[in-house]
């Protein structure tokens, strides 16, 4: 869940795990851990047609959530960080 200081969305204030509650660290508007972001818009043929979801996960939460996975997360390395 993110929060924003402002109403355009511009300024971050705070990022909280939506499975565990626990507050991420943020420093200047920038997040400053691992966090993962999921945001899906569902359309026809769904059972959430016209709705969007989103939610950010900390590593921890991430990590279990993919070991429950039947088949494994593709993984590669990536040159460039943001």
């Amino acid at each position: 869940m993110r929060i924003y200081l402002d109403d355009n969305k511009k300024e971050l204030a705070a990022v909280i795990c939506n499975k565990c509650k626990r507050e991420l660290a943020v420093e200047n508007g920038i997040l400053k851990e691992g966090c993962f972001y999921g945001n899906s818009r569902f359309g026809y043929f769904s059972n959430k047609d016209g709705k969007k979801h989103s939610f950010d996960l900390c590593e921890e939460c991430y990590d279990k959530m993919i070991k429950s996975f039947a088949i494994p997360v593709e993984e590669e390395e990536v040159s460039e960080l943001m």
